[in-house]
């Protein structure tokens, strides 16, 4: 257990905790640090030659803040030096020690992109989830979001970053890239996540979402005709999925009305309340988390964040709905 300083003592003395605090206690309960230690534990400096590392534990604290708060290198750095929360949660004593620097967090996260780390800990907390009884099977909700990015070609390279690209939606265009995501039907959580170039059409990474065990897969109107994909008819598993994806709205203006009542509002007011469970990891990702635009140039550094937050968002979901302690295995 760590030692109270003075300051721990004055600030315990508060009448209020603020929703930061909360949030990183819980995400600190909820994290499995020793595990999520030894995954990067292969991969990290040994510190037997050259300049002595620092933790893996105190980097991963710091590389998790920063994705949470959508700070640099640097504004991480003096984010913690200025908040007692932040401070807290990395559990740094200053009479000791110091916040690692920014170029130390800069290799830390070369480090974890250059290995896949993000995804590994995207899988770790899928799987504890499915272990612990809270992830359901057989059905799933395929959506795709764009992350806008810099389209300013006022850089050292003087063009655009190559592999983002611009495409339309509605009036609008938009230049970056796309998350496309698969989310469990019956529960919300977030179970596979793919990232392209904004020009790519959410249905043609949709194949690519649906589990082994789906037999239902659920979508907004961009995704109709997903059953006649060649990828889908060409699969034993996926050609016998069913696609109940949302009618067009101008077909559903034209549809026919039998005795008064509207049976294809019903079917598609079904459909659109089981579908918009998938734009609540969105929500958190990019309103929460902050992560609207992108970072980063290139998609793999991009990509390795959005593993990240998405793992994260699924446990402040499970945290919402009350089962910390199902995930915890407490």
């Amino acid at each position: 257990m760590q030692q109270q300083t003075f300051t721990d003592v004055e600030y315990s003395r508060r009448k209020v905790k603020t929703r930061r605090e909360e949030f990183l206690d819980t995400m600190d309960r909820m994290i499995p640090w020793a595990d999520w230690i030894e995954i990067i534990r292969p991969y990290y400096p040994s510190g037997k030659r050259g300049r002595p590392t620092r933790g893996i534990e105190t980097m991963l604290r710091m590389y998790l803040l920063q994705n949470w708060f959508n700070l640099s290198d640097v504004g991480i750095e003096e984010a913690i030096y200025d908040s007692y929360a932040m401070r807290s949660f990395m559990r740094i004593d200053f009479t000791s020690e110091q916040v690692p620097d920014s170029t130390t967090l800069l290799k830390f996260r070369h480090l974890l992109e250059k290995h896949h780390i993000g995804e590994k800990l995207f899988a770790d907390v899928n799987d504890r989830l499915d272990k612990a009884g809270l992830m359901m099977h057989g059905g799933s909700i395929v959506d795709a979001t764009i992350i806008s990015a810099p389209s300013s070609t006022k850089n050292k390279d003087g063009e655009r970053d190559p592999e983002m690209h611009q495409t339309k939606k509605g009036n609008q265009w938009y230049h970056g890239m796309k998350i496309h995501a698969g989310v469990d039907a019956g529960t919300g959580y977030t179970h596979t996540i793919t990232a392209t170039a904004a020009n790519v059409h959410d249905i043609d990474e949709a194949a690519k979402l649906i589990r082994e065990d789906d037999t239902v897969v659920y979508g907004d109107s961009g995704y109709s005709g997903l059953a006649k994909r060649p990828e889908m008819k060409g699969d034993k598993h996926l050609s016998k999925v069913e696609c109940r994806t949302s009618m067009r709205p101008g077909k559903r203006k034209n549809a026919e009305k039998q005795g008064g009542f509207n049976c294809t509002d019903l079917i598609e007011h079904r459909k659109s309340s089981i579908r918009s469970k998938v734009e609540h990891p969105f929500l958190i990702v990019k309103r929460q988390f902050g992560y609207a635009k992108v970072a980063y140039r290139g998609l793999a550094k991009n990509f390795n964040r959005f593993n990240v937050l998405f793992a994260s968002a699924n446990m402040i979901m499970c945290a919402r709905a009350g089962r910390m302690a199902e995930f915890c295995g407490v």
